[in-house]
């Protein structure tokens, strides 16, 4: 396939709505994309989704292209498609997987012939495979795509997701994140180089294989093109929704959330690993990596948790971090020891007792980048964005006070 061949065929999806238009049938979804498009050029299909500038939807942001490029060098490549969701406050793979299965699985065979791969496995909670299973059963029985696929369940826990713990868990063991000496393009799933790519990601492949680059870039930003699927909750429209990257924060809550600003206090961006963004700084931010930088955030695997004037920050945070220290994997100090040692200082000074927020503070950076994963330092983020965004409700926190629980008291009285 050569890059003027990917380029804005007639009937791509118009504005932002793309990912969820295909329908769970296999001919609801040929009728809207048509025949998933073969790729007779890997070199090519790859320098078009670098001309896309398409980043995975997982939460890291990783140069689709380059994953693809660094697998296709080695041997015996094997591809997953990661739908696993551990995160609670995320919705967005199951939805898509269960509006557009169809979109994911073309993403999916695309980049086993990109990187050349026999082997494909499809990694996601077990209620959310059964359609996924449908899927591919229907496809086998149309001819549509004989490649076998394995699937996997996934552990339903936090750190389920992670990329290695996808491949240990694929490969017989535990779902728990390990040491990566090398990088898994290299040698993932029992030595062999392994691209895994989240299901939104694939889904994403899938098009610009259909319509190209150009069109891709339709949506969003220069530097961050295309859309995003973002799982809003903490507002009065919840779900999930498709917008472009780029968009206000603002917009975002008020035309999809249906949600007014002036009732929000804060906005936590990224889910439990994200940032809280206080309301009086909601004004310069958008749902773009640059845009967010200043703010010490990221759009992560697009999870905006919205926290009403009627909710207290520091409880709110006190749950996130009971349950962070809950679901390490018990691996290495800082998840054994450092975790629950936050979450036993943070709670009491959320609940009202005089704790030094400094010890907090501490604890913090004793973790931080100190795990044998990620998850300490995403846990450490949270604690020091929640202390400070909530510096004010920390202050009167130290003095047994609160002002949601005492304008709650006032209200009944």
């Amino acid at each position: 396939m050569s890059p003027a061949t990917t380029i804005d065929r007639t009937g791509a999806p118009a504005g932002t709505r793309r990912l969820l238009l295909g329908g769970r049938e296999l001919s609801s979804h040929t009728e809207r994309f048509g025949s998933m498009p073969a790729i007779s050029d890997r070199a090519a299909f790859v320098d078009a989704v670098a001309a896309a500038g398409l980043r995975g939807r997982g939460g890291a942001a990783f140069p689709a292209a380059r994953k693809l490029a660094a697998v296709a060098a080695g041997r015996r490549a094997v591809v997953i498609a990661n739908g696993a969701e551990g995160e609670p406050a995320s919705h967005k793979d199951a939805v898509l997987l269960s509006r557009a299965p169809h979109l994911v699985l073309d993403g999916l065979g695309i980049a086993a012939d990109v990187v050349g791969a026999r082997d494909c496995h499809f990694y996601a909670p077990g209620a959310v495979l059964d359609g996924v299973r449908r899927a591919l059963d229907e496809r086998r029985a149309r001819g549509y795509d004989r490649r076998p696929v394995r699937l996997t369940a996934s552990a339903q826990t936090f750190l389920s997701g992670e990329k290695t713990a996808v491949i240990n868990r694929i490969a017989g063991l535990p779902a728990l994140p390990g040491d990566q000496l090398v990088s898994t393009s290299q040698a993932g799933l029992r030595g062999r180089p392994t691209l895994v790519h989240n299901v939104e990601t694939l889904a994403n492949l899938a098009l610009i294989a259909r319509y190209g680059p150009r069109w891709f870039r339709t949506a969003g930003t220069p530097d961050e093109p295309g859309t995003m699927l973002v799982t809003l909750s903490g507002t009065t429209e919840t779900g999930v929704v498709e917008v472009p990257l780029g968009i206000p924060l603002l917009d975002l809550i008020a035309r999809h959330g249906r949600t007014d600003p002036r009732t929000v206090r804060a906005v936590l961006i990224g889910g439990y690993h994200g940032t809280w963004i206080p309301a009086d700084a909601l004004h310069r931010a958008t749902l773009s990596a640059a845009a967010l930088r200043p703010l010490h955030a990221a759009p992560g695997a697009g999870v905006v948790r919205v926290l009403s004037r009627t909710e207290c920050g520091l409880r709110t945070s006190a749950e996130i971090i009971t349950y962070l220290a809950a679901q390490s994997a018990r691996q290495c100090g800082p998840c054994r020891n450092g975790l629950p040692a936050l979450a036993a200082t943070f709670t009491p000074l959320a609940t009202g007792h005089p704790v030094d927020p400094r010890e907090i503070a501490r604890l913090a950076n004793l973790v931080d980048g100190r795990g044998a994963c990620a998850h300490p330092d995403g846990t450490a983020r949270l604690v020091r964005s929640a202390l400070d965004v909530f510096a004010p409700d920390v202050a009167l926190h130290l003095h047994g006070k609160c002002e949601i629980i005492e304008a709650q008291i006032g209200a009944q009285l």
